[in-house]
């Protein structure tokens, strides 16, 4: 074709927004005061909204709120935006129709001939059914860095996909060690205010006469020590989530501070008289059964209402056995990115016995156990003799002395009652294996079973 054509057609505006409008991907563009000057045909399906709706209008107030969520450059008026080449991540929208759909998107300033930036491209391609798609065939093996590919697994990846379009309160139980703070990452992450702060502290780990302080900051001067203003946490997450580990561990001052939070949204620094408001989401966990921690009166029962809008239990290691060779090769090409150096691989019979073990410690104990391993291999092949002790046969293990561990009916009785009559977990929480309490059950009929 003659230059002179392929000029007429490129600096044909008719031309180009033919060529964009057959895209498989929506385009939207607005300058550095947000007022949008494209929309393709593509955003619109997308969207829902048409364009004589949106162009020309605050891109923030044409969909109701940032298009972009929390990751929004635009954000602050205070603030100048900083607009990197290319940036691209996966966000969760509400359509016109109020439907969450999951996008991949790609941000890219746009540049005048002098190399200023002069407005946003943003382009996208709604993924929402394919990831549907593989969760139902159980194709995905990950999903917003947690690792997993068991049935159960797959059902919180979904429940986390459930969960983008709504801001209530989370609260997720699991075992030590079973990654609850990665879940409670997934799910800011993949809600609107991913890109928002995303604020972890565990309760458990600060002392008494710090954690309100820590939780809703204090002023100069409200204690010894105190020799300016500090914010809080929630203050810190503002616009993002809290995330409260261990949280059957805070005291009844505190629990009836946060209570007042989650119904009001205010608060007070210690030592403070300003009332202060923030905007964000709390997400709690807790390896205790917090309904067993309130009928003993250690929990008040309507905090434990306001935190359990929406229950989320992580299943102990055991229960999903099939992730244990997927999570080793996650942690073994994990050592070789961090420390550049050879990737390991595990023999048949190491994945073998690493499969015949309880992980009373989970998550976490698997990934020690593989680091473990890595610092005592001295190949490239990681065998059983590799693996710590606890993970031996105990056929292969030197015959200690003394009497063995013995069950009582008493404390069997109590691990039963504990676990709702989960003999699985009881056993774990026994120290024993599951076979082993099956025959003290069968040997003392008189234990009832919840």
């Amino acid at each position: 074709m003659p230059q002179s054509n392929l000029d007429r057609i490129w600096n044909s505006r008719r031309n180009l927004v033919r060529i964009l409008d057959n895209l498989k991907e929506g385009i939207i563009a607005h300058d550095l005061e947000r007022r949008i000057f494209f929309f393709n045909r593509e955003a619109e399906t997308i969207t829902g909204y048409r364009r004589e709706e949106v162009l020309g209008k605050d891109c923030h107030e044409a969909f109701g709120n940032p298009f972009c969520g929390e990751r929004c450059s635009f954000c602050d008026p205070d603030t100048a935006p900083s607009l990197a080449e290319t940036t691209e991540y996966p966000i969760n929208i509400l359509t016109k129709a109020g439907e969450t759909r999951r996008l991949e998107m790609s941000v890219a300033a746009i540049d005048n001939d002098d190399g200023e930036a002069i407005g946003v491209l943003a382009s996208f391609r709604d993924i929402t059914d394919l990831l549907s798609c593989q969760l139902r065939a159980g194709q995905l093996s990950s999903f917003s860095n947690i690792i997993g590919k068991d049935s159960q697994m797959l059902q919180i990846f979904q429940q986390i996909r459930d969960l983008a379009g709504y801001d209530f309160p989370v609260h997720i139980f699991g075992e030590t060690g079973t990654g609850k703070e990665l879940v409670a990452a997934a799910i800011h992450n993949e809600s609107r205010r991913g890109g928002a702060p995303f604020v972890p502290i565990n309760c458990g780990a600060l002392p008494e006469g710090l954690i309100e302080s820590e939780l809703f900051g204090h002023v100069k001067g409200a204690f010894s020590g105190a020799i300016r203003d500090k914010k809080g946490r929630f203050e810190l997450a503002h616009g993002g989530s809290v995330f409260l580990d261990e949280i059957s561990e805070l005291s009844n001052h505190i629990q009836v501070k946060l209570l007042r939070f989650l119904q009001e949204g205010t608060f007070e620094k210690v030592g403070g008289e300003q009332t202060l408001s923030v905007n964000v989401r709390v997400i709690s966990a807790t390896n205790k059964d917090l309904k067993e921690e309130v009928r003993h009166k250690r929990f008040r029962q309507d905090l434990f209402y306001r935190l359990n809008v929406v229950p989320l239990e992580i299943p102990p290691l055991m229960e999903r056995k099939t992730d244990i060779p997927l999570l080793v090769e996650h942690f073994l090409s994990l050592d070789a990115e961090r420390h550049d150096r050879k990737h390991y691989s595990i023999s048949k019979e190491a994945i073998s016995m690493m499969m015949d073990y309880q992980w009373p410690g989970n998550v976490r104990e698997l990934q020690n156990a593989v680091q473990f391993a890595i610092v005592k291999c001295k190949g490239s092949v990681i065998l059983p003799e590799h693996l710590p002790l606890e993970l031996q046969p105990a056929a292969a293990l030197p015959q200690r002395k003394g009497p063995s561990r013995k069950l009582d009916p008493e404390a069997v009785a109590v691990a039963l009652k504990k676990t709702g009559g989960n003999k699985a977990r009881a056993a774990r929480e026994l120290a024993v294996g599951r076979a082993t309490l099956y025959r003290f059950l069968n040997e003392h009929p008189e234990i009832e079973t919840p």
